[in-house]
């Protein structure tokens, strides 16, 4: 989480920064409790007036470290750089410490102040902050030494940028270490990821004025009937425009292109395809394999190499597959998506000792890729022993972390993302069986997200109770026994929605454990004739288990019985599984309709759900399916929304 935009005249706040607190913390929080969350928002609104008040009230607050942190920050960019600095000292290695660290580097990094700056900037322990990276490369820039390759390292995603980004790309086209074709690239990306000022403010660095520009995003079609004839502005920003206008308009771009092809070079002509490829691909597309097919020479965004990949899987290519991954930077083919799909393509060419020194690279990992690499190796998905439980002196160590305390009364605050990342800052510095106890301690406190998080990190003595719990069983047998539902996929899907926060809620308003719409839940309460329901239950745990197993049951059913398609269906709704689905033209493998899923959230869940299901499968069954079995097979079937009933 990076932190936060401080300048003299304006404070600007990441949306997970400015979350508003919680109606019911507010309503039920009192005395002193309801000073610090009137604290914490006066700070978050920069009113100096009322924090400074609300701070003084609070002098013997039990997170004392925030009191001061929301005090000073809404006067960040006037306090004494001594006050700063004795915050830092007194809170040194806290979690509120490093996050003013964040905030002061963001206006050293403004300010030029590179002195002070360079001195801060090794000390940033996250170090999460895109922009704090931007500027501490434009420090070594303005010291003359050459950044080129951790520049475009991390220039990748536009979205991150804002001004230290922007001005880090003018410092390295200014020193000559990018030339034209960089600034390009950048400003196609930017434009890609709907970033357009600074699109804008790219273009200007070298002679495109917003007037020129602009055209390119807003009236594609007028841009792309001009031509590509004239200078390079002209071709790249025709380039450009031919992106924005595929996305409504493909046959039309395609046809535009043709005719441009003999103005363009290879190399033009390559990213051109690219850019009619990528939303071809992103409403799946036949069309965009062939495009995907001329682009080899054309320098994509993370986007267009992952879908590059996707579009040779959907179409059973894998020779191309190899190709697409191989194009990928170094590190991208890394990660084990890539690797194990290059895995796969190597299969296929009947090169079966390369194939297995990639999976075994990966096998061990518990992750959809990593159990799927485990399969193909033949191997079985097993429980590990569990370990010795905590001593008593491990779970009293554990118990008496401040960090732990503190995470605990933000969970009473219902101050969520506070007592995240307290409770997530601890267990950096914890051993194996450090997080073997804090996960038992947050089983005790009834935080059981925060044991899930902690029994993740462990990498030899794993507890499968603590990373897949079982709460509430009673209630969750008696829901899917009578429907014939696979317990250990619900719980998968739980695990994911809620992390079995019993009051979780969505930012598009799902609540409890199975995270269910308004709308979902009067459909489905009527359905199945619950008399007396209302919105106020929905977080009660018996009715929300019911009520989202009913609707699993019947999205399931009106899905063929594929959990891969239901489980996408409950995450982005009953009609666009089988919107995808008809756009197959033969049989896939689920593992390839998962990663091919246009959704980026949707693709995430759909392989964290199977996931977390199988290990489920293996508590309650060591003869469970395996992962491949439970994703199964995709079919083409037509996408008649008729089928669908009249399931939200």
């Amino acid at each position: 989480m990076g932190g936060l935009l401080l300048s003299a005249s304006v404070i600007l706040m990441p949306p997970s920064a400015m979350a508003a607190t919680p109606k019911r913390a507010v309503m039920t929080a009192s005395g002193a409790d309801a000073d610090f969350i009137a604290l914490r928002e006066a700070s978050l609104r920069g009113d100096t007036g009322d924090s400074g008040r609300l701070a003084a009230r609070l002098a013997d607050y039990p997170i004392q470290s925030y009191v001061e942190y929301y005090r000073m920050y809404p006067r960040l960019v006037s306090a004494p750089e001594g006050e700063i600095r004795n915050f830092l000292s007194r809170y040194d290695g806290t979690a509120i410490a490093d996050r003013l660290r964040n905030d002061w580097l963001l206006m050293l990094g403004r300010a030029r102040d590179w002195r002070v700056f360079d001195e801060q900037y090794p000390l940033f322990v996250l170090n999460d902050d895109t922009q704090v990276k931007c500027y501490a490369l434009s420090s070594r820039v303005a010291k003359g030494e050459y950044v080129v390759k951790a520049a475009r390292e991390l220039l990748v995603q536009p979205k991150n940028y804002g001004e230290a980004c922007t001005d880090l790309i003018s410092r390295l086209y200014q020193n000559k270490q990018f030339n034209e074709t960089d600034l390009w690239h950048q400003v196609r990306i930017a434009v890609e990821y709907g970033n357009f000022s600074a699109a804008r403010r790219i273009a200007y660095q070298i002679d495109v004025s917003e007037r020129q520009l602009m055209p390119a995003i807003d009236k594609p079609g007028i841009i792309v009937e001009r031509g590509a004839a004239g200078s390079r502005a002209t071709k790249e920003l025709f380039i450009i425009a031919l992106g924005r206008l595929a996305k409504d308009h493909r046959d039309r771009a395609e046809r535009a292109l043709h005719k441009a092809l003999f103005r363009l070079s290879h190399e033009e002509q390559a990213q051109a395809w690219a850019q009619l490829a990528l939303p071809a691909s992103l409403v799946l597309s036949k069309d965009a394999v062939s495009f995907w097919r001329k682009s080899w020479d054309s320098t994509l965004s993370p986007d267009g190499y992952h879908w590059r990949v996707r579009a040779a899987l959907r179409d059973g290519d894998w020779p191309m597959v190899a190709r697409a991954i191989d194009s990928m930077p170094s590190e991208m083919q890394k990660e084990a998506v890539w690797t194990y799909w290059r895995a796969r393509a190597h299969q296929a060419a009947h090169h079966t000792e390369i194939a297995n020194k990639l999976l075994q690279s990966i096998a061990t990992q518990h992750t959809f890729y990593g159990f799927l690499a485990a399969e193909e190796l033949g191997q079985k998905l097993a429980v590990p022993p569990r370990p010795q439980p905590p001593t008593a002196e491990e779970m009293a160590e554990a118990a008496a972390n401040t960090g732990f305390r503190h995470s605990l009364k933000f969970f009473e605050l219902e101050l969520r993302f506070e007592g995240n990342r307290e409770w997530n800052w601890q267990l950096r510095k914890l051993n194996e069986r450090q997080l073997l106890a804090a996960g038992e301690f947050a089983r005790q406190s009834e935080v059981l997200d925060r044991m899930v998080t902690t029994a993740d990190r462990a990498k030899s003595e794993i507890d499968f109770s603590q990373r897949f719990p079982t709460p509430h069983d009673d209630i969750m047998n008696a829901a899917v026994q009578p429907l014939g539902l696979d317990k250990a996929w619900v719980y998968g899907l739980m695990r994911q929605e809620s992390r079995f926060v019993k009051a979780a809620r969505s930012n598009v308003g799902a609540s409890g454990l199975m995270q269910i719409m308004p709308a979902t839940a009067h459909y489905v309460a009527r359905k199945i004739g619950m008399s007396g329901f209302s919105l106020s239950g929905l977080n009660d745990i018996r009715t929300n288990i019911t009520l989202g197993t009913q609707y699993l049951n019947m999205v399931l059913g009106s899905l063929g019985g594929s959990q891969t398609l239901a489980t996408a269906a409950y995450n982005a709704g009953p009609s666009r599984p089988r919107l995808w689905r008809s756009t197959l033209d033969k049989p896939v493998e689920g593992a390839i309709f998962a990663e091919t899923i246009p959704f980026s959230e949707t693709r995430g869940y759909v392989k964290n759900v199977l996931a977390n299901a199988t290990c489920y499968a293996a508590l309650f069954d060591s003869k469970a399916p395996s992962l491949k079995s439970r994703l199964g097979v995709v079919s083409p079937r037509e996408a008649m929304l008729s089928e669908l009933g009249d399931l939200p």
